[in-house]
């Protein structure tokens, strides 16, 4: 099978629904940020996937489903078993292509339709699977487009998965300690500049991890249009602070191992593959106080 972009828009989707290799996913999650500073809410975006879909999409459970249950921390990689168990019993395997989406990060703003259907992507890139690809824009402009919904479940056959873990994909707390000292490895902040600068109080303490530098994930889509930037536009922050180098790795975080999928994703679609994703980011780094933080006036 030939490799399927990383990124498909929904005129490529939409020319291949009813392609019996293909599988349609959606990943929603949904987070709801309350205005008196509290801490966000998350939720699992099943009931909303039950109202209307993409035609043939099954819906992947990141939040009960295909995250660690024994992990304190939240969105934690699940055990490498139980993840490929859920994901052959959804029909995706050795032998068809996925198409993952989402329906936009949060409840009143999107901010960009990817964040849920990248950290998938990461996940299922991390086990081994191949041929992946997000949809630009998600569900927010398939329906722009006043294209096909429907709220019948989509079902596919239970596959079969002989790929190998990508450990390189995953870095520990460990391997940002060392980075942070290393000059041939780029940490990326992936929140906003905000969480970035230490102003807020989304995490146990404030600040970024040293040496770390801010690629704000959500500057990478048009919010009007729900697109992503052309390459040209992508390429800029990005090579601004060298991390497109081919002699240099990268480590994306966020707050979760979310956002810093979608870092990693942007990345590796502009061609730099040495990309590994903190999946504790600060929900552990901030945790632990023997962990610097640096914050800025």
């Amino acid at each position: 099978m030939e490799p399927i972009p990383l990124i498909v828009s929904t005129d490529w989707l939409e020319q291949r629904l009813g392609d019996p290799k293909l599988r349609i996913v959606d990943a929603t999650t949904f987070m709801d940020i309350p205005e008196n500073g509290e801490a966000p809410s998350v939720y699992s975006g099943k009931a909303s996937y039950k109202e209307e879909h993409i035609p043939g999409a099954v819906y992947a459970d990141l939040l009960h489903e295909l995250s660690d249950p024994e992990s304190q921390l939240p969105f934690m990689a699940p055990p490498r078993d139980h993840f490929i168990k859920k994901m052959t019993e959804l029909g995706i395997g050795d032998n068809n292509y996925t198409v993952i989406y989402d329906q936009g990060a949060l409840v009143e703003n999107p901010v960009v339709a990817a964040y849920w259907a990248s950290r998938l992507a990461w996940q299922m890139q991390y086990e081994g699977f191949e041929n992946i690809a997000i949809l630009d824009g998600g569900l927010p402009k398939w329906k722009a487009e006043a294209r096909s919904l429907t709220a019948i479940p989509g079902s596919y056959s239970p596959a079969s998965f002989t790929g190998l873990r990508r450990p390189e994909l995953l870095a520990t707390k460990e391997d940002v300690e060392k980075a942070t000292g290393d000059d041939n490895i780029i940490l990326i902040n992936s929140l906003s500049p905000e969480d970035y600068r230490g102003e807020t109080d989304s995490y146990p303490r404030k600040g970024h991890i040293p040496s770390s530098v801010n690629v704000f994930f959500g500057s990478h889509a048009d919010m009007e249009t729900k697109r992503m930037h052309t390459d040209a536009e992508l390429r800029k922050p990005f090579e601004k602070i060298g991390a497109l180098d081919p002699g240099k790795k990268v480590i994306t975080y966020c707050g979760g191992g979310i956002a810093a999928t979608w870092t990693s994703l942007i990345l590796n679609k502009l061609g730099q593959k040495n990309v590994a994703v903190y999946d504790g980011s600060l929900n552990e780094w901030a945790s632990d106080p023997s962990c610097l933080l640096v914050k800025e006036d």
